[in-house]
């Protein structure tokens, strides 16, 4: 299992397979830059807070203020430092096997709306999503 990224919202994940290692890598890196998505980014941190579920794993991802830093472990802190999420608060639900944390936590973020385009779609001003 591999997770790509820019550091500037853009991440990806997959996975290759192969007798040796660094083969199974190249393969992996190949089809994570087929599997890229973009996640809205603000202030280094997520517009809103989601969940995100694959298999029996379970992610909480939260937004956090300046200078928290990446509260996550093992393989959700490998996807969210790869998208340049740089404060957020998270937590680990259920099954902690990385495949299923991986898809978990790029589910949730793919969830994301930047308050731009949830105000468009809903149209209304800006100003009102946030104050209603």
């Amino acid at each position: 299992m591999v997770v790509v990224g820019d550091g500037e919202g853009i991440v990806g994940n997959g996975l290759g397979k192969a007798r040796e290692v660094t083969e199974a890598i190249s393969k992996g890196v190949d089809d994570a830059k087929k599997n890229l998505m973009q996640v809205p980014l603000i202030n280094d941190t997520i517009p809103h807070e989601v969940f995100g579920k694959f298999g029996a794993g379970k992610v909480v991802i939260k937004p956090a203020s300046a200078g928290t830093g990446i509260i996550a472990g093992g393989a959700m802190r490998a996807v969210l430092e790869s998208a340049g999420i740089n404060n957020v608060l998270c937590k680990s639900l259920g099954s902690a096997n990385p495949h299923n944390v991986i898809k978990a936590t790029l589910q949730g973020l793919g969830q994301l709306r930047d308050p731009l385009t949830v105000a468009k779609h809903r149209n209304i001003e800006l100003k009102k999503v946030f104050n209603g």
